[in-house]
């Protein structure tokens, strides 16, 4: 293998960094801008709820799209 094939597959692995920071962005967003800004301007929890989750979908879809078909592991809690 030549060094740039080597180099071309150390880039793949990698995510690309304009998606992964809009996916941190639009977490940060989510889980401490957005309840902030509720309460400041006194949004109900429902909505605010709703923000919030449409937000984290958003930011899941920008660093996912990056993966270049590496698969994503699902995780379940129980409560008991």
């Amino acid at each position: 293998m030549s060094s740039t094939q080597i180099a071309l597959t150390g880039q793949q692995n990698q995510p690309q960094s304009g998606s992964l920071l809009l996916g941190t962005s639009l977490a940060f967003a989510s889980l401490i801008l957005v309840p902030a800004l509720a309460v400041s301007i006194g949004i109900g929890p429902s909505v605010t709820g709703a923000l919030r989750i449409a937000l984290m979908k958003a930011s899941h879809r920008a660093i996912g799209r990056s993966s270049n078909g590496s698969e994503a592991a699902t995780t379940a809690f129980a409560c008991h």
